[in-house]
């Protein structure tokens, strides 16, 4: 197996406290996607929803997924004033939530 140069994904996933609306929630999520243009060790962001038919996601209802160049970016996204910021607002509006940070890593099948 080979593991990604340098590249790390940091995923955060979460259940929303009852009572946020979709509207707030979309809000939430623009502002996140805006920490690209702040961060400049953030590199790209997605995110989505559980669509998942196995019904194991525990009730966590949301994934968001950023990229950074190095496990010493993702330090400078962390401790950055802006990402500070905005998880202080961010994550009291969660019930609960995971953060995974991870290279990926290739599979060689022959």
């Amino acid at each position: 197996m080979e593991e990604a140069k340098g590249v790390v994904k940091h995923i955060l996933i979460a259940k929303f406290k009852d009572g946020i609306s979709e509207l707030q929630i979309e809000e939430y999520i623009k502002e996140y996607a805006n920490l690209v243009d702040l961060v400049p060790s953030m590199k790209a962001f997605q995110w989505g929803k559980d669509v998942s038919a196995e019904n194991l996601h525990q009730g966590f209802t949301h994934i968001f997924e950023s990229t950074f160049e190095s496990t010493e970016g993702v330090a400078e996204y962390v401790a950055h004033p802006d990402h500070v910021e905005y998880a202080n607002k961010l994550l009291p509006q969660f019930e609960k939530v995971i953060v995974i940070d991870y290279k990926p890593t290739k599979v060689q099948l022959n």
